[in-house]
């Protein structure tokens, strides 16, 4: 296993994130695999040496968070683990259960633990923003947690980059605790990212946690098109990948991942996994596995070096897209 920092910190990560919400209950989700399914997954990433994984309170509505938590105290040493989780989308439909004000920060922080099973989340993340609350509230809620001991570090996820670094502005004059992680829509389909978000974490240490590193099974060959709705259990009811991917050129960057895969004989998934592991800013590309086959996959693409000429290929026929992840 290869091993990087946590942004500017000095925690100490895999350069591989297993993301977890394919773990919880298939009630939520038909292709969501229960706890039973889920171990063998978790105890090969620990015998494999990833030490990072990412949940959250809304996957599988707190269930992913109980089996992602059972089944790293059952494989894994929780001190050499870093656990993280996020906070935003509702829980229910009643008041107070979703969002990020104060309260429900707070409460859904408290939450987390007790579902997770831990005293303190490592890496605590904002969904998404919440435009009903002001930022000023929402920093000084997360900043209560890291102060308590409940949280010892701060993330976000998908949002526009003037709104991240006025994040960061609001922290850095007030005295908070910053966000150190940004958790962001990102790989050969989807690269606008590139344009301001990117260089941003760049300017500001802060770690790159791409999200849907495979877009939604696109770039591992698993679906055919973004409109193929028969290729696996997900693909029929995951109406959100059509939403993200249905730019007129997205299948010539498929076809491209598929060229340069066939030349090198090894699988689509590792040349698109391979990619964002050459891109400095990237700390740890987040990847869902329901089958062994999946993470045996991401592990190969760590030793897999893509030349000059591959990189231009593979980012050669990619066209600007519409603002999409939030």
């Amino acid at each position: 296993m290869k091993y990087t920092f946590l942004g500017h910190t000095g925690v100490t990560v895999s350069r591989l994130c297993l993301g977890c919400m394919s773990y919880g209950s298939p009630a939520w989700r038909s292709w969501v695999l229960d706890e039973a399914g889920a171990k063998p997954f978790f105890r090969r990433a620990v015998e494999s040496g990833i030490n990072f994984f990412d949940t959250a309170d809304m996957y599988s509505l707190g269930a992913s968070e109980e089996v992602t938590g059972k089944a790293l105290r059952e494989f894994a040493n929780l001190e050499e683990c870093v656990l993280a989780t996020k906070v935003f989308n509702p829980m229910s439909d009643r008041p107070n259960m979703g969002g990020l004000s104060r309260k429900h920060v707070v409460q859904g922080c408290e939450a987390s633990l007790r579902r997770l099973g831990v005293d303190t989340i490592d890496l605590y993340q904002v969904h998404r923003f919440d435009p009903s609350t002001p930022i000023d509230e929402m920093l000084a809620g997360l900043d209560f947690l890291v102060r308590q001991g409940k949280v010892r570090y701060l993330g976000a996820s998908s949002t526009s980059a003037w709104r991240f670094a006025q994040s960061l502005s609001s922290s850095e004059r007030r005295g908070w605790a910053r966000f150190v992680t940004m958790q962001n829509h990102y790989n050969l389909l989807y690269r606008e990212e590139e344009r301001e978000m990117i260089p941003l974490c760049e300017a500001e240490r802060v770690g790159v946690l791409p999200w849907s590193p495979l877009a939604r099974g696109l770039l591992a060959g698993t679906r055919q098109s973004p409109t193929d709705t028969k290729a696996t259990e997900r693909a029929a009811s995951d109406d959100f990948a059509r939403k993200l991917y249905d730019q007129p050129g997205d299948q010539e960057v498929i076809e491209a991942v598929r060229r340069v895969a066939k030349a090198r004989a090894v699988p689509p998934a590792q040349i698109a996994m391979a990619w964002l592991l050459s891109k400095p800013a990237v700390t740890a590309p987040i990847f869902g596995a329901t089958k062994l086959q999946h993470m045996d996959d991401a592990l190969a693409a760590l030793d897999l070096e893509l030349s000059t000429e591959e990189i231009r290929q593979l980012e050669a026929p990619y066209r600007p897209h519409p603002v999409r992840g939030f």
